[in-house]
């Protein structure tokens, strides 16, 4: 039985990582920012970012159906099991609806989005100051809910390293060249 995940599954995991925490920190940034050239260019680089996160979470979810993940451990309780894959469920969703969000408010504001100055994506609904308001907001709350989700993703990894001494995050760890047993 393999209790690792896959050299794939492991790039895409911490791929996925990095894109996030990039996007959310110049997502938090930019907002405040007064109208400039900077702002302009880092809602582009913004957007950049969240068309890659979702097609980047597509490839994920057709890697991880053809590649199931490793079993959760027989000695990890019921409850932990159950929290562990609500979780990952809800990083799944977070990272499709984020994206979406995030798009269908630029198409409200009338802005579109064109992927790396080149591809311009199609405004998904017309111009509507009001749904640009509503989705704005939502757009928010589930950035601030992927990253209540994300600490609870780190801590929790972090205490079966720590506290637990188990391998659960070691499974999606790179292996930098080791062998394995």
């Amino acid at each position: 039985m393999n209790t690792h995940y896959t050299a794939t599954a492991k790039a895409l995991h911490w791929l996925m990582a990095v894109l996030l925490i990039g996007t959310l920190s110049v997502g938090w940034y930019m907002t405040d920012l007064a109208l400039s050239p900077l702002k302009l260019q880092l809602y582009s680089w913004h957007k950049w970012a969240g068309v890659t996160a979702w097609w980047l979470l597509l490839v994920r979810l057709v890697w991880r159906h053809r590649h199931p993940p490793p079993a959760l451990p027989n000695t990890m309780p019921a409850m932990q099991q159950t929290l562990a894959h609500a979780g990952h469920l809800l990083l799944y969703l977070l990272m499709f609806s984020i994206p979406l969000s995030g798009w269908l408010m630029s198409s409200a504001k009338g802005f579109q989005t064109v992927y790396f100055g080149v591809l311009p994506l199609p405004d998904v609904i017309e111009k509507s100051e009001s749904a640009a308001a509503l989705l704005g907001n939502l757009h928010g709350l589930l950035n601030l809910l992927l990253l209540a989700v994300l600490a609870a993703h780190i801590a929790a990894a972090l205490k079966h390293h720590f506290i637990d001494r188990d391998a659960i995050l070691r499974r999606m760890l790179p292996d930098f060249g080791k062998k394995k047993p």
